[in-house]
């Protein structure tokens, strides 16, 4: 599975994508964003705002939705404007 990151988070995180497996017990976004969260505090501090928009495989969708393995997921904060 690919996960990218836009925005903020890529500068929090430091890095723009990871590739791994999925993990076991990772069923859909939420519990991928649970995992992630326990890599570190940054990590926690970075994915744990609660305001993040999702896409799996280019197409939006929220933390319910089903991943499996060899999908892209893309992680970035809201967009703002002024």
């Amino acid at each position: 599975m690919k996960i990218l990151f836009f925005g903020s988070l890529r500068e929090q995180l430091g890095t723009g994508e990871l590739e791994l497996p999925l993990p076991d017990g990772v069923n859909n976004i939420g519990d991928l964003l649970t995992e992630l969260k326990q890599r570190d505090a940054q990590w926690q501090q970075s994915l744990g705002t609660g305001t993040l928009l999702c896409a799996v495989n280019q197409v939006m969708a929220g933390e319910a939705a089903a991943i499996n393995d060899g999908d892209e997921v893309a992680l970035f904060p809201p967009v703002t404007g002024g």
